[in-house]
């Protein structure tokens, strides 16, 4: 075991959720598949085809192939929830980061994530569902105007093609650097792959494909787990060794986060409002590629439960992400040091080590599985928005429901083939979580102020909400560039950075949207109905529910078990 850790890099180089070098240094780090392994990696390609095939004949419209007919029950649509959030570069880089880091990085599930995905499913999903809209964007233009409208739609569309590009780059250097098969043909084999599952089957091809991902990614690392516990002694003799070799503060969730504090994660501040509330809301509440599994549900109910649902394992994943991390640190020598194996690849070294012939296949069939789970997620949503919010609202209003479809399959062509090449940009990025942060912070956050104040404030003007979106994003691009270009503004690391932009972003939202409303007159009452509060629409035909199937309990009860697991970790 290893008695020391490399010094920690300088801000930007190596942060809490990163996959740094994994997509811009050569891996060393081959797996021996034995022909059990690949006959598992095999079928389960050939399962996801034909999902893909099964469910072609099920999609007759545009609402089929764009929201799966609104007609999916809660449970698969809560598990495709969480499947789609459930990628690769989140199981690499947050695994890579617990063993660099240590305990902080339970901050992204437990505060950055619950508490957001409770609050969409018990207070904004009524609005989207309620509304019919078939898309995020659509409610602003409800809501706002088709300045607000047309701002998001784009910005939505270019984040979602930069993201599926990471995406599918991250799976094809994984797959290269695991099974040896070339990075370009790897890139292009995978794009096909996801491509061809969605054009057949639309939204619904990716949801039970999603279902079938999560399930898969378990079965691989479940094992993968408890192997590494057993191996370093059980969780008491993992903390007392981390402790006693990396310090304390490497145990410890908050240690470090107070006013001046040493906690490169950021400060205390920072954590609850910048992570907790600013990004952690922007990205939950208004990223298309999750809300649109909540409106394939087949109910309002069923809607407001999806994100809920998908709650409960979210709250449980640091144990396949972050615990391995951190037996990684004890198990694999050398990982981090400059001749060692790199800290992103502590779980395929893990794999490599311990798992035998059979599971290692089905791990590594995992691993394919998570990334294609993101993948899907950002292509299926890209289409559904330039169809409906681009194509049809401002280039060919008026056609046929059919035309619409065939414009859909066309989309998700075309967004495949250019995630191609957006997956080159992603090799000029050493830390890929820093860079999905930073989109987050300059379209999400805005975008978050702009729906909570026009939900919850009927005095809204319509022109506030394009002015809220374009000063939020401005303020939040200038922040970062004043700390990463200029250098006038320091925090502990890019990181930290994207909290305290986040928070800057929703306050200049905030106010200008405000100012901007005492300038100008609000919409009618009778245009707001189903997209204000206290002016919800609801489905008169659900009555009454069991409490497992009521969004307010379930989503106390999520929030109840974060605040317990923190208490239990702190008891560790």
């Amino acid at each position: 075991m290893p008695q020391s850790r490399r010094a920690r890099p300088p801000s930007g180089q190596g942060g809490l959720g990163s996959v740094v070098h994994l997509l811009a240094a050569p891996v060393d780090l081959r797996l021996d598949l034995s022909a059990v392994d690949i006959f598992l990696l095999v079928t389960y390609f050939v399962f996801v085809i034909g999902i893909g095939f099964a469910l072609k004949r099920a999609v007759k419209s545009s609402s089929d192939f764009f929201l799966s007919g609104r007609s999916l029950p809660a449970w698969i649509t809560g598990l495709a929830f969480i499947s789609a959030n459930l990628g690769a570069v989140e199981i690499l880089g947050q695994s890579a980061s617990a063993a660099e880091y240590g305990a902080s990085v339970v901050h992204y599930f437990w505060i950055g994530a619950i508490p957001a995905m409770v609050f969409l499913g018990i207070v904004m999903m009524p609005f989207y569902y309620g509304s019919k809209v078939r898309s995020v964007p659509e409610y602003l233009r409800l809501r706002y105007d088709r300045k607000a409208h047309l701002i998001n739609a784009i910005t939505f569309v270019v984040a979602s093609l930069l993201i599926a590009g990471v995406n599918l780059f991250a799976l094809a250097t994984v797959i290269d650097a695991l099974l040896g098969i070339p990075l370009w043909w790897a890139i292009v084999l995978s794009a096909a792959f996801v491509l061809s599952y969605i054009l057949l089957g639309g939204l619904s091809s990716a949801i039970y494909n999603e279902v079938l991902q999560f399930f898969v990614i378990l079965a691989g690392l479940i094992p993968l787990v408890v192997i590494a516990v057993k191996e370093v002694g059980g969780l008491g003799a993992l903390f007392d060794t981390l402790g006693a070799q990396q310090g304390p503060t490497f145990n410890s969730a908050w240690t470090g986060t107070g006013p001046g504090g040493a906690n490169l994660f950021g400060d205390f501040f920072g954590i609850i409002v910048g992570l907790g509330f600013c990004l952690s809301f922007g990205y939950w509440t208004t990223n298309f590629a999750e809300v649109q599994r909540a409106m394939a549900a087949k109910s309002t109910n069923a809607a407001r439960m999806t994100p809920i649902i998908g709650a409960y394992p979210k709250l449980f994943i640091p144990l396949i992400t972050i615990l391995p991390g951190m037996c990684a640190l004890l198990l694999i020598p050398g990982l981090g040091s400059a001749n060692g194996v790199d800290y992103n690849n502590a779980i395929p070294a893990l794999m490599d080590q311990y798992l035998p012939a059979g599971a290692l296949g089905v791990a590594v069939t995992g691993l394919v599985a998570a990334f294609m789970a993101g993948m899907a997620a950002n292509v299926s949503s890209f289409n559904a928005v330039f169809t409906h919010d681009l194509w049809e609202e401002y280039v060919r209003p008026g056609r046929s429901d059919r035309y619409y479809l065939v414009v859909g399959r066309l989309a998700t062509v075309v967004g495949v083939l250019v995630g191609i090449g957006t997956a080159g940009i992603a090799a000029n990025f050493e830390n890929i979580s820093n860079y999905f942060q930073v989109l987050f912070t300059f379209f999400n956050v805005p975008l978050f102020v702009t729906f909570i104040v026009g939900m919850f404030w009927k005095r809204a003007s319509p022109s506030s909400g394009f002015w809220g979106i374009l000063v939020g994003t401005f303020a939040a691009v200038a922040t970062y560039v004043l700390y990463k270009f200029a250098g006038v503004l320091d925090f502990r690391s890019d990181l930290h950075e994207s909290f305290w932009g986040g928070i800057v972003g929703f306050v200049f939202g905030a106010v200008t949207i405000v100012v901007v409303s005492m300038f100008g007159q609000g919409k009618p009452e009778e245009e707001l109905r189903g997209l204000v509060h206290g002016m919800e629409l609801r489905d008169m035909d659900e009555g009454p529910q069991p409490f497992y199937r009521r969004p307010v309990p379930m989503g106390m009860g999520a929030l109840a078990l974060s605040a317990a697991l923190y208490v239990i970790m702190a008891g560790l």
